[in-house]
């Protein structure tokens, strides 16, 4: 049971998830990740705001049980439609017979596909909108493509508690604690960089415009579907949606090589070791070979350098840096600091092939090599020059 009060009238009713091994089927999850509900008790009726994935219906259901006493969610809040919150919604609706589903126009759609469910079940909220629950009102934002177009938001109006959805989420199972205030939080904000980088990052306008929309909300609880209740923090989590949306990199660089037999790799390292003599000290390096994907994507969006190696392969760049690179321009990367390495044994084509990339993104990299073979004397002195021409652009 993992009932934990946030205000007198919020309620978390949500559980940890420490099995599943890939958010999405896609991203690692070394320390598993929650999946967060909450209940809304008014003086005259109840809200529950998202469910959770449908494995977990039974943990569900005993917390929301053992909170409202014999009393019935008159509303069920689905901010977001992703399976991981909407999966319980069938089950729900047989178990609270009444309850009432509050969505968007999209979400509702969204419904009828996903689960079969009719729009008489359903009640159709706008920009703005409210549903009162006696002595608190329940506001609804529309906050589109953050990160499916059916996302919006839900704020308590008298409490200032604002259920984002998965916005401002994270990685990371909850240890203990629910609120921010109760528990180490400095190791979530990693997380929330590498969640943002490999779910959000694509959408920098739209969360913009969401970000806009709360510029003026008195907000004293931010209560995403995935990590902590943010309270005492909200300013930072804030400021870091709004740079990584801005496109704003940090001070650093990252370094992505992928080398078969450790000629490319030497080059990596030379060019890494100059930075550092450059006065560059948030320097990054993963080896895409070995490297979790999400770590390196979240690394290249987070820093304002990003470096690119990568060996020949069957015509192309090495596997696992093509798959980088394919995951560079499905998010729109920009404003970033670029530089390319290659190498290939009798045919170029790795080069080429990460310069179509950058182009296609309206990216033009500050220096580029070619190697042939074995790195000789000339290789690492242009290795140097990558290294130098990277810091100096870096520095204006």
């Amino acid at each position: 049971m993992n009932i934990h009060k946030i205000t007198p009238s919020v309620f978390y009713v949500g559980l940890n998830d420490r099995t599943t091994n890939r958010f999405e089927n896609l991203w690692s999850l070394p320390y598993g990740i929650s999946y967060n509900s909450y209940l809304v008790k008014g003086n005259e009726k109840l809200a529950l705001v998202d469910g959770v994935e449908k494995s977990f219906l039974h943990n569900l259901l005993h917390n929301v049980d053992s909170e409202i006493q014999g009393r019935v969610p008159d509303y069920l809040i689905v901010n977001h439609m992703e399976p991981d919150h909407s999966g319980t919604i069938p089950d729900l609706l047989d178990t609270f017979p009444g309850m009432k589903i509050i969505g968007n126009k999209i979400t509702i759609g969204m419904l009828k596909g996903f689960y079969g469910i009719t729009e008489d079940q359903c009640i159709e909220v706008k920009e703005n909108s409210t549903i009162s629950l006696g002595n608190l009102t329940l506001k609804f934002l529309m906050t589109p493509l953050v990160h499916w177009p059916e996302t919006m938001m839900t704020l308590v109006e008298e409490e200032g508690v604002l259920f984002s959805g998965d916005a401002f989420g994270c990685y990371g199972a909850l240890n203990g604690g629910v609120i921010d205030t109760e528990m180490d939080t400095d190791w979530y904000f990693p997380e929330m960089y590498r969640y943002y980088a490999n779910i959000v990052a694509k959408y920098g306008k739209p969360v913009q415009m969401a970000l806009k929309k709360l510029a003026t909300t008195d907000i004293k609880y931010i209560c995403s579907t995935h990590g902590p209740v943010w309270h005492d923090r909200i300013k930072e989590v804030i400021d870091i949606y709004n740079r990584l949306s801005l496109y704003e990199g940090e001070d650093g660089v990252t370094i992505i090589y992928g080398s078969m037999y450790g000629n490319t790799g030497n080059i990596a390292e030379i060019i890494a070791n100059r930075l550092t003599e450059k006065g560059i000290r948030n320097i990054k390096i993963h080896n895409a070979g070995k490297s979790d994907l999400s770590l390196m994507i979240s690394d290249a969006v987070r820093y304002k350098g990003l470096i690119v190696g990568s060996a020949t392969y069957n015509g192309h760049m090495f596997p696992p840096v093509e798959e980088f690179m394919t995951a560079m321009e499905v998010r729109e990367i920009k404003n970033k600091v670029i530089a390319t390495f290659g190498s290939y044994t009798w045919a170029s084509a790795a080069c080429n092939k990460m310069k179509e990339c950058f182009d296609r993104l309206k990216i033009e990299p500050v220096a580029t090599m070619d190697m042939r073979q074995a790195p000789d004397k000339t290789d690492f002195e242009t290795a140097l020059l990558i290294a130098d021409k990277v810091a100096e652009a870096l520095s204006k």
